[in-house]
């Protein structure tokens, strides 16, 4: 099952940063999907930082930064895998 939990607003291509506007809470450990059109791709939240300062998870409304395996289009849909 998957959630919507936020989508993409920029992407830092020299440090494999993306960064989430949440519209819910997102966890270090969490499994998400990033989805744009027919590009998809799963990973495991390692690094989350929230105004350049690591933190273990982050609420509703936060703008988080993930470091990501892949790139991510500004604009792809961010979802939480249960």
């Amino acid at each position: 099952m998957e959630k919507q939990i936020g989508t993409v607003t920029h992407w830092y291509d020299k440090i494999g940063v993306a960064v989430i506007k949440l519209t819910s809470s997102l966890s270090k450990g969490d499994r998400i999907k990033v989805r744009k059109g027919d590009e998809e791709f799963e990973e495991i939240v390692s690094s989350l930082q929230i105004n350049h300062t690591d933190a273990t998870s982050a609420k509703k409304g936060a703008e988080a930064a993930i470091k990501l395996s892949r790139r991510a289009k500004e604009g792809a849909g961010v979802y939480l895998l249960s």
